[in-house]
């Protein structure tokens, strides 16, 4: 591969759309974000990490509109307003500010946006779950401390999954033009016949993620999911519980283990299909580690309900120009 245009320094939030953002807000309270801020028509949640929000919903029919990496400056903003098809540089006008430029995939059509500048937050600082017992009930729990409910504490974002029908075109698109390594590429038969690969960040010697982007080869182009980091093992199971006893989202998968890049995952739906995932990793990948070329495990089931739950692409929304 030639040189690519500019090496993203991070994933930076996901931008979908939803009929009601009170409901959406109360799915995303209860997942474990924390609200930055919320105007008529669009709500941005944030996580504990500093950063202004790791993920917005716009008011609409239900689906995704773009997701976000951060660049690491002016220049590569720049570099990627040369890209064909993308826009020039641009202030964002929504809360949190800084610049971007947007960009379309040329084959599913997919908006991407990279943004640079926007406003950094204090981090939320993590701390014990109150229990909200009575006086009287408490007065015999010695350590209530270690009694936790409630859910999860988000603390940044961890990747976006794509189904697209032109997965090999898509993948070098995302590589040349963001400067994304192969970690993981699944083959079915023949190696030449690529089914799935995941991409993680080139932060040259700073260990990253097994992947930011993971796309698959899937008959509907959409987003397939959005992916979350938790505190720790005991962050995910807490909200888990939590969402389990609630009893009011659908759980689609998990707790379970990916095995390619030591990951414990617990994935969820929000109350319109669009699935959001809790994350850990056990394991980091710099840009010197090696690419795995294998036989697709047998979890990937093009065929599986969890493979074909996507969220449409619903273009721009109406006051971005």
């Amino acid at each position: 591969m030639t040189n690519p245009t500019i090496k993203v320094a991070d994933i930076a939030f996901a931008r979908l759309q939803a009929p009601d953002l009170d409901v959406m807000e109360e799915f995303l309270t209860e997942f474990g974000m924390f609200k930055s801020a919320r105007t008529d028509t669009a709500l941005y949640m944030r996580g504990t990490d500093p950063s202004h929000h790791l993920h917005v919903t716009h008011k609409g029919a239900p689906g995704f509109i773009s997701f976000a990496y951060k660049v690491r400056s002016e220049d590569d903003l720049k570099a990627l307003s040369a890209v064909a098809g993308a826009s020039g540089i641009e202030n964002i006008d929504e809360p949190g500010g800084g610049k971007r430029v947007r960009l379309r995939d040329p084959f599913n059509g997919f908006l991407v946006e990279a943004v640079h500048g926007v406003q950094t937050p204090e981090a939320i600082p993590v701390r014990d779950r109150p229990l909200n017992w009575s006086a009287e009930v408490l007065s015999t729990v010695g350590e209530p401390r270690r009694l936790q409910f409630g859910p999860s504490r988000v603390k940044r974002m961890s990747h976006a999954v794509l189904s697209t029908p032109h997965l090999k075109e898509t993948l070098t698109w995302f590589a040349q033009t963001f400067g994304l390594l192969s970690t993981d590429v699944f083959y079915v038969g023949d190696r030449s016949n690529i089914v799935g690969s995941f991409n993680r960040l080139d932060r040259g010697t700073d260990p990253v993620d097994h992947h930011v982007l993971n796309c698959y080869h899937g008959k509907t182009a959409g987003l397939q999911h959005v992916s979350y980091e938790v505190q720790d093992i005991d962050d995910l199971f807490v909200g888990f519980n939590h969402l389990n006893r609630l009893d009011k989202y659908e759980h689609m998968r998990g707790v379970g283990y990916h095995v390619p890049g030591g990951q414990v995952f617990d994935y969820w739906l929000d109350p319109w299909g669009q699935m959001h995932e809790h994350w850990l990793t056990t394991r980091r990948f710099t840009a010197a580690s090696p690419t795995n070329l294998m036989l697709a495990p047998k979890e990937h089931d093009p065929s599986s309900r969890f493979a074909q739950t996507i969220m449409p692409h619903v273009g721009d929304h109406h006051h971005h120009h």
